[in-house]
C-alpha cells in the first residue's frame, strides 16, 4: 500500500463540505489534521474541539496548548469536559463520552468531524482484534467514514503513516504534545505497537495489516448486502414491534445472526452489537431477552419487541418515536407499562374503547410500547386502542450501512 500525501487524503474526504470540525487532542496526528484542514478550507470553515476527560493532570494544559495553536491559525476552538463517573471499563466509557460530547458540539455547527487516526492506528487495531479472535467485522478495522450520534465522522488518514503527519508538522515548525500514556505498557494499544516492531522480522507490518483491514471491510460489505436483502423481504413493523418471517430459518448462520443483531440494535437503541455467544443463544432458541428486547415465537416466525423495563422516558422516546397532535398542552412519551395497561383495562370496562387485547399483541410487548403521559397520568395510547387525537411516528428500520457501525 502506498503512503499518499496527507493533504490529498484530507482534501478528498472534505470535498463538498462547507465546514468541518477537527477533534484535536494536542498530539501530532490531530494537530497535523487541524493544520491541513486550514490549508484546504481556510480558518473560517474549520472548528476545533478538545475533550478533557479529567483523567490526567496534564489534560488541562494540553487543551490550553491546542487553544494557542487555534488562536495562531484563526480557528474557533471549544474545550469540552467530561464529568462522568469513573468506574467499570474506564477507557471504553471515556471513548463513548468523547464521541457523545463532540457530537453534541458538532450538530448544527459543522458538516463532519475529522478524526486523525492513521495507518499505524489501523494496524494496531487489527492486531488487538486478532488477539481477541475477532471475525470479519473486527478485522475490517476502523471505517474511513461513518455516522454515529447523528454526526458524520471522517478518518481521512487511514492510508497515511504517523511519521508522514509528523513530517508535515516539522516542515511547518509546529510542535505537538506527547501523551505519556502512549509509552505506558499498561495499555493494550502500546503493547500492540511494540508487538508490531517485533513482528516485522516475520513480514507482519503495519502496511500489511492495514491492507488486511481493507480486504476484510470489502468482505463485510458483501455480507451486509445479503443482510439488507433479508431485511427487505423478511421483516415488517407492526404497532412498534418487528415481525420476522419464517424465511429467516433458511438464511445462512452468518446472515441470520447479522440480521438479528441489526434488529436488536434498532429496537434497543444500542450502538454496539450484543456479544456473539449471547446472540447465538438467542437466535438458536428463538426466544429470550437480549439488548433490552424480547424475542418470542409467532406462528412460524418471531416477534421482537422492546422490553418495558429497559425503556427510558425521553423525547424523542427511545431514539425512535416522535409525537404529533393533541391539544397543544405539554405531554411526554413514556412506556405504557403495567400502570398504563391497568388504566386502559378500566376504561375498556367502562365502555370508553376496545380492549387492548384486541391488538393481538402480548401483554409484555404492549407494556414496552410508547404512550402519551401528562403529569404522571396516561392521556393517550395511540398504538393500542386509545389515540385521543395523538399520533406516534417511528423512525423506519435503518438500512445496513457499514460506516454507520459504532463498533469501529
Amino acid at each position: 500500500m502506498s503512503d499518499p500525501a496527507p493533504l490529498a487524503c484530507l482534501e478528498a474526504a472534505c470535498d463538498g463540505l462547507s465546514r468541518v470540525g477537527v477533534a484535536v487532542s494536542g498530539g501530532g496526528d490531530s494537530v497535523a489534521a487541524l493544520a491541513l484542514a486550514v490549508d484546504i478550507l481556510g480558518p473560517a470553515r474549520v472548528a476545533a474541539v478538545t475533550v478533557d476527560h479529567g483523567l490526567r493532570p496534564e489534560a488541562a494544559a494540553e487543551a490550553d496548548f491546542v487553544g494557542g495553536v487555534c488562536a495562531r491559525l484563526g480557528v474557533e476552538h471549544a474545550v469540552l469536559r467530561w464529568d462522568g463517573v469513573h468506574r467499570g471499563n474506564l477507557m471504553e466509557a471515556a471513548r463513548t463520552a468523547r464521541l457523545r460530547l463532540i457530537a453534541e458540539w458538532a450538530r448544527g455547527r459543522v458538516d463532519a468531524v475529522v478524526l486523525a487516526h492513521t495507518l499505524d492506528d489501523q494496524a494496531e487495531t487489527v492486531l488487538m482484534r486478532l488477539a481477541r479472535g475477532s471475525g470479519v467485522d473486527g478485522l475490517s478495522g476502523m471505517a474511513a467514514q461513518r455516522w454515529a450520534f447523528g454526526v458524520l465522522w471522517l478518518r481521512p488518514f487511514l492510508r497515511v503513516t504517523r511519521a508522514a503527519l509528523r513530517a508535515e508538522l516539522r516542515a511547518r515548525g509546529q510542535s505537538w504534545v506527547e501523551d505519556p500514556t502512549n509509552a505506558d505498557p499498561a495499555y493494550l494499544r502500546v503493547q500492540a505497537r511494540r508487538a508490531l516492531d517485533a513482528l516485522a522480522s516475520l513480514g507482519i507490518t503495519a502496511e500489511g495489516l492495514a491492507v488486511t483491514a481493507w480486504r476484510m471491510r470489502r468482505a463485510r460489505e458483501a455480507l451486509e448486502s445479503d443482510v439488507q436483502a433479508a431485511l427487505d423481504t423478511l421483516v415488517r413493523e407492526e404497532r412498534g414491534t418487528l415481525l420476522i418471517a419464517e424465511g429467516a430459518r433458511s438464511l445462512t448462520d452468518e446472515i441470520r445472526l447479522r440480521m438479528f443483531a441489526h434488529l436488536l440494535g434498532h429496537l434497543g437503541g444500542s450502538h454496539y452489537r450484543p456479544r456473539l455467544a449471547e446472540l447465538e443463544r438467542l437466535v438458536r432458541t428463538g426466544q429470550g431477552t437480549l439488548g433490552g428486547c424480547v424475542l418470542a415465537p409467532r406462528g412460524t416466525g418471531w416477534r421482537l419487541w422492546r422490553e418495558a423495563r429497559a425503556v427510558r422516558s425521553s423525547l424523542p422516546w427511545d431514539g425512535r418515536w416522535t409525537l404529533v397532535g393533541g391539544d397543544g398542552a405539554p405531554a411526554m412519551i413514556a412506556a405504557l407499562g403495567e400502570a398504563g395497561l391497568l388504566t386502559l383495562s378500566r376504561q375498556s370496562a367502562a365502555g370508553m374503547h376496545a380492549h387492548w387485547r384486541d391488538t393481538g399483541l402480548p401483554r409484555s410487548a404492549l407494556a414496552g410500547l410508547p404512550a402519551v403521559w401528562r403529569d404522571g397520568r396516561l392521556i393517550a395510547s395511540p398504538l393500542t386502542c386509545w389515540p385521543q387525537g395523538w399520533t406516534l411516528n417511528a423512525q423506519p428500520l435503518a438500512p445496513i450501512v457499514t460506516p454507520a457501525s459504532l463498533s469501529h
